[in-house]
């Protein structure tokens, strides 16, 4: 990529960087400290290789480098892999207030889905998995970005949650006379099955279920069940039979006990956990994709956004509950990744939740591992994804401090690159 690229701003910038993706040329990057997201280890004055948009090799300041090669210098910088997000609603409306779909064309939701897809790879989150969108919208965001018509991150998409009728994941707030209804309602093991296929056809690449209440619906109770244990079980069968991993969004203790025997990858929110589930996820090898971050936005901003009161006083509940589990599921040893729920905050700062993470009870190199090398191990990207390694994705940013010694410098990330395009180099 050619340093004119770099100079010019806004959109041109980005038409520019998609186009100079076609050429076939090698970067080379001066890492001044670089992570071993492996590890957890740094390393000093280290370069990287990069070919099209694949990392080739990684080494000291041994490698040699031609004279007129194309050089990134990050030598005074913190050098890291592309950061993860596996809990994100990317597709919504860009007004804020909580009703806008019902005022606005639904395609302004896919709208919006250009314009946060593209905030959240400026935040230096190369790969997300989106948990829920309806009418297939976030296929169609990943398709435009894997085609590289627009900017955005490597997306894993799920299509329309899976949940049962009146529950979370359905649609509740008008009277019965409109006869309002998800894309994803479906009652019984064959229907859920038939939703699970329907979801596969038109290019999921997981499966999501509402397997309790939540905070965000409307008559739900955040801890009650739903789905039967026969039901959560045709939705992972038949979602395994197809490789496609499930995540299950789950407050209640029991519901995640319930989801967790039925065979889930990942439990979402995990907000009223005992030892006894978490054990079970541990012996089971599911992963927990906490969000600590959000309640504070909500509880700040949810009333002047228009959220009804029945849904803050659901937040106040979870909130607190919910960063308990998050310290006993780490202090247990559990799989526990991060996940933001991003879209009930603003997107682009999702890495704010890194600082909450540590102060409830990751080190820092615990937070950025929950972010890189076991995000990919979820989404069973590890070939691709979540190192500086050869043969990895060249998905690389940098900050300028150390977030060893203060994680909030993931906070603003100064320098993204992903699959060998620099998108943001301040």
């Amino acid at each position: 990529m050619h340093n004119w690229i770099r100079r010019i701003g806004g959109a041109a910038a980005v038409a520019a960087l998609l186009i100079s993706s076609a050429l076939a040329e090698t970067t080379y990057i001066k890492a001044g400290s670089l992570f071993d997201s492996r590890t957890g280890r740094v390393s000093r004055d280290a370069v990287i290789v990069v070919e099209d948009d694949r990392i080739t090799a990684v080494g000291d300041s041994g490698i040699d480098i031609p004279v007129d090669a194309e050089v990134v210098d990050l030598s005074s910088s913190f050098v890291l892999p592309g950061v993860m997000d596996m809990h994100t609603h990317v597709v919504g409306n860009l007004d804020n207030y909580f009703f806008a779909g019902y005022f606005q064309s639904p395609h302004r939701a896919t709208i919006g889905g250009v314009v946060n897809a593209r905030k959240t790879l400026m935040a230096g989150f190369t790969t997300i998995r989106n948990v829920g969108a309806s009418d297939y919208a976030d296929i169609a965001l990943r398709n435009a970005i894997d085609a590289g018509e627009i900017p955005g991150p490597r997306m894993a998409v799920s299509g329309p949650s899976l949940g049962i009728t009146g529950g979370h994941c359905d649609n509740n707030s008008l009277n019965s006379s409109f006869e309002e209804r998800s894309d994803g309602v479906a009652d019984g093991p064959w229907a859920v099955r038939e939703k699970v296929r329907k979801n596969v056809k038109y290019g999921a690449d997981l499966t999501k279920f509402c397997a309790t209440g939540g905070v965000f619906s409307k008559g739900t109770k955040v801890g009650m069940t739903q789905y039967t244990l026969e039901e959560m079980q045709a939705i992972v069968d038949e979602s395994h039979t197809h490789d496609r991993k499930v995540a299950a969004h789950a407050h209640g203790n029991e519901g995640i006990k319930r989801a967790i025997t039925a065979g889930v990858d990942s439990i979402e929110h995990a907000s009223f956990l005992d030892r006894e589930a978490i054990q079970m996820g541990i012996d089971r090898g599911t992963y927990f994709a906490i969000d600590i971050y959000n309640t504070e936005y909500t509880l700040e901003m949810g009333a002047a956004n228009g959220v009804p009161e029945e849904n803050i006083n659901k937040e106040r509940e979870v909130g607190t509950r919910q960063r308990q589990s998050f310290t006993l599921a780490v202090e247990m040893g559990a799989k526990v990744v991060f996940a933001t729920d991003s879209g009930v905050y603003p997107h682009g700062d999702n890495g704010k939740q890194f600082a909450r993470a540590v102060r409830f009870g990751m080190t820092p190199a615990q937070a950025i591992q929950s972010a890189t090398t076991l995000t990919a191990e979820l989404l069973g990207w590890e070939d691709r994804v979540g190192q500086i390694a050869p043969g990895m994705f060249a998905d690389i940013i940098a900050v300028n401090g150390n977030p060893l010694a203060d994680i909030s410098e993931l906070e603003d990330v100064d320098f993204v690159m992903k699959g060998g395009i620099v998108y943001k180099n301040k």
